[in-house]
This record gives structure tokens, C-alpha cells and sequence, in this order.
């Protein structure tokens, strides 16, 4: 292992896809499977004693699932993220998990690299989920029928003009280049907009901005 290589926990309450997952990721060079945990207490407390750069977290484990493992890991320290790994179309609880702290998910029918790709984002400390997936993810929350209340406009009232306009584009799924090809500005600029807004808006990574977005009515997919 060399200094860069990112420190990996894997929670999942089946060992087959504990296998899996740990034989993927360790064939990368920069990355290593340090533990695993077969439920959300487990995860909790694997991760206090190993401080893994990321878990990859199931949702639905026994005992304590996914959602308050990861409520209790992020609010425990910004050392380590977390990556929600779910069955999308069946699982309600995407949302509840990102609002309790995960910097991203995995669907577990991805490809291998998209994987091991989005372990490498979140370890980065960007926490940004492929805009094809995004887009599934705000479509998930705006085809609800309970969808979750709007957040309070005042949250909003301290960005600019041009930034609710980023907001609402990160928020869409959009990716910085693409988010400079529309509004016609630099790359560079794109990205000091969206860590301007992380600042302002207190959020911990853009997935957290997509939750923003979504909340203040500025995304709706599903119209």
C-alpha cells in the first residue's frame, strides 16, 4: 500500500456481495478493502476502529440499518464518507440515507469501473455522483407521492443570481464542464461557483447540493 492508496470498509449483511466487492476493489492499485461489517452497529463500530477513508454501506442490514449507520458515522467525524450501495428500483430509503450524511451511492447492478470510480470521487472529497445517476435519483424523489417538504426559502436568499443558476443546474445532474457549456462561462469559474454555494449553503458535498435543489423546488423532473 502506498500513502495514497484510499482505505475502504465494506458494510453489507451478504457475505457473496462482500466477496465480490472486496475482490474488485482490491485489484486496483489505489485501493484496499481494510474491513467489513455485516450490519449498521457493526459498520459503526468497524469504523471507529479502522477510520476507512470510505464505506460502502448497504441500506437494508439487520439491526441497525444502513441509514442510522450512516447518521452516526458522518456525525461522528468528516474523516470518513460514506457511499450508500442499494437496489434502486426497490429501494425507498435512498433519500433518508443521503440526508443523514452519505456523499453518494452505488446502484449494485454498475459496471465494475463505475464502482470503483465512484469510490475514487467520494474519497476525493468532491462527492459527485455521475449525472446519469443523479438524474434517476431526483427523478426517484419528485415521482413520490410523499415527497418531502419544501425546504425554507431563506436558505437560498445569501446566493446570487448566477448561482441559483448553478444550483439549479447541479441539481439537474449537470457535471462542471457541462455546467460551463451552458451558461457560457470557464470551467474554472463553474467550479469556484459550486464551491461557493457548498460554503453559503452549508452543504457538505454537491450530492448534499442536489438534496438543496431538489428541496427548494428549483429541480422538478417528473413535470
Amino acid at each position: 500500500m502506498t500513502a495514497a492508496t484510499v482505505r475502504v470498509l465494506l458494510a453489507d449483511d451478504q457475505p457473496l456481495v462482500r466477496t465480490a466487492l472486496q475482490m474488485v476493489i482490491t485489484e486496483a492499485d489505489d485501493l484496499d478493502v481494510v474491513g467489513e461489517a455485516g450490519n449498521g452497529a457493526e459498520a459503526v463500530r468497524r469504523t471507529a476502529e479502522l477510520r476507512p477513508d470510505v464505506v460502502v454501506m448497504d441500506i437494508r442490514m439487520p439491526g441497525m440499518d444502513g441509514i442510522e449507520a450512516t447518521r452516526l458515522i458522518t456525525g461522528a467525524t468528516d474523516a470518513t464518507r460514506v457511499v450508500v450501495l442499494t437496489t434502486f428500483d426497490d429501494d425507498d430509503y435512498v433519500y433518508g440515507a443521503l440526508r443523514a450524511g452519505a456523499s453518494g451511492f452505488l446502484v449494485k447492478d454498475m459496471a465494475l469501473d463505475e464502482i470503483l470510480a465512484a469510490v475514487r470521487v467520494v474519497a476525493s472529497g468532491d462527492g459527485l455522483i455521475a449525472p446519469s445517476v443523479t438524474g434517476r435519483l431526483i427523478k426517484e424523489f419528485a415521482d413520490r407521492p410523499a415527497a418531502p417538504p419544501p425546504r425554507d426559502g431563506a436558505v437560498l436568499t445569501g446566493i446570487t443570481g448566477r448561482e441559483r443558476e448553478v444550483l439549479t443546474l447541479v441539481g439537474s445532474g449537470l457535471s462542471n464542464p457541462e455546467i460551463a457549456a451552458r451558461l457560457h462561462i470557464s470551467v474554472a469559474t463553474a467550479k469556484t461557483y459550486v464551491t461557493r454555494l457548498l460554503s453559503k449553503l452549508g452543504a457538505r458535498d454537491r450530492v448534499q447540493l442536489v438534496i438543496i435543489a431538489y428541496e427548494a423546488g428549483l429541480v422538478a423532473p417528473s413535470r
